[in-house]
Formats: C-alpha cells, sequence, structure tokens
C-alpha cells in the first residue's frame, strides 16, 4: 500500500528555547498500519501530530501526507481535504457536558442534531455500539460519563467520518487503572478492525499498547531514530 505518511530529516523546535528540539530521522506509514509510538513526551506528541496534519510546519525536513509536501498545501480547502485523512484523539478535543452522548458523537457528522436525520442517527447507534456503549447510554449528558467513557467517546468521534489514519496523543494518560487502559486499547483494536483504518498511538501506556497490538517503536530524542524498543516493553511488544 503507497505510503500515507512520510517523515524525512525533520526538526522542528519549540517556543521555549530550553526545549530539545523534536527530531524524526525516517518514518513512513501506510494507512492500514497500527504502530504505538514511545519516546513521546505530551509535547513533542502534540507537535508530531501538528506536524502530521500541516497545522505547523518543520523547521528542517519534509512531512508528506499522500504524496503532497505539507510545505504546498496553498489554501484552507487544500488543508481541509489533507485534514480529513485523519482522525485525532486528543484531551484537548472539546465535549459539550450538558448535551447526550448521541448529540457529542453526532457533531462531526451534522449541525442537526435535534431532530437527528435518520442516516445520522443509524450511523451514531452503530459507532456507540462498536465503542462499547450499551443503547441506553445514548441519551445520557456527558457531564456524568466516566473518564474511560468519555475517551471511549473521542475515540468514536475520530473515527466518525471515516477517516483512513487515527492519531491518539497519550490517550489513556488520565486513566489510573490499568484495566480500563486494556479495555480502551481493545476498543482502538475492535473499530480499527470494523472500520479499517490504520492508527498512530503516541503513548507510555504499556496496558493499553499490549491490548492495541500494534508494532512498537521507540523514539530517541537526540538523534530522531524509531526503532523497536531494546529493553522494558518486550514482554508485551512481542503481541503485535
Amino acid at each position: 500500500m503507497p505510503a500515507l505518511v512520510e517523515i524525512h530529516g525533520v526538526v522542528k523546535s519549540y517556543l521555549s528555547q530550553s526545549l530539545r528540539p523534536l527530531r524524526i530521522r525516517e518514518f513512513t506509514v501506510s494507512a492500514n498500519d497500527r504502530l504505538s509510538l514511545r519516546g513521546f513526551d505530551a509535547g513533542a506528541a502534540e507537535m508530531f501530530v501538528h506536524l502530521v496534519t500541516g497545522a505547523s510546519l518543520p523547521d528542517e525536513g519534509t512531512v508528506r501526507v499522500a504524496g503532497t509536501d505539507t510545505r504546498d498545501i496553498a489554501t484552507d480547502t487544500e488543508w481541509l481535504k489533507s485534514l480529513d485523512r485523519f482522525g485525532i484523539v486528543t484531551h484537548r478535543a472539546v465535549l459539550i457536558d450538558q448535551i447526550s452522548l448521541a448529540s457529542n458523537l453526532a457533531l462531526p457528522l451534522t449541525v442537526s442534531i435535534d431532530p437527528m436525520p435518520p442516516v445520522v442517527r443509524e450511523r451514531v447507534e452503530r459507532l456507540a455500539r462498536d465503542a462499547g456503549f450499551e443503547a441506553d447510554a445514548l441519551e445520557r449528558p456527558v457531564g456524568g460519563l466516566s473518564g474511560e467513557d468519555r475517551l471511549r467517546l473521542h475515540l468514536a468521534r475520530a473515527v466518525a467520518n471515516g477517516p483512513e489514519m487515527v492519531m491518539l496523543e497519550h490517550p489513556t494518560a488520565q486513566l489510573t487503572d490499568p484495566a480500563a487502559s486494556t479495555r480502551i486499547g481493545e476498543t482502538l483494536r475492535t473499530l480499527s478492525d470494523a472500520y479499517g483504518f490504520g492508527w498512530i498511538a503516541l503513548t507510555e501506556d504499556a496496558a493499553f499498547a499490549g491490548a492495541a497490538r500494534g508494532t512498537v517503536l521507540e523514539l530517541s530524542p537526540a538523534t530522531g531514530e524509531l526503532t523497536a524498543p531494546k529493553r522494558g516493553w518486550r514482554s508485551w511488544w512481542g503481541r503485535a
């Protein structure tokens, strides 16, 4: 399968000059790949997503999406077309606590949530079911959801518009129960199988990554090399 994302010799500095720049020497991923990347702190994970989506440009090197250098994306229309290839799971995304789970899940699909068009309602119900929600949860306000279920909703919303690739920024960082991390990893694997997207998870959570069963790569911040982990995560890396 042709490469969806190609990164070559990228260096990107942060606003704070005291921080080491993000470096990625070589990274190529196709739309059906499933990867857990470790070695990215929260700031580096956010920057990685910005670089891949074209929201930020590298200081050095190139980022190509479906063969197009992100520097060559010249208009809002071109950028949105490129962005549509991706679903993003991040704690920076906003959920509206006062409205229902179904309405929150419909928002990426339509501005008409009351009443909701039947075709949208059908898709919302399927997404919710595949993400692990019971049918009676659909009409509950999101403000009452647990941290795990809020994350499950973020994941379902990222899948809603049929992306080729889902990127996850430390998705389970706010979960304290390894069993919950495992369930989220299993949900990611289930959704990826059902909807046919690949994913890149920037994570340090072995329980989550082991359950998701992607290939594991570790970043060397000094060189930008992404390689198989040499120690620590071997016990579940072999499950990928």
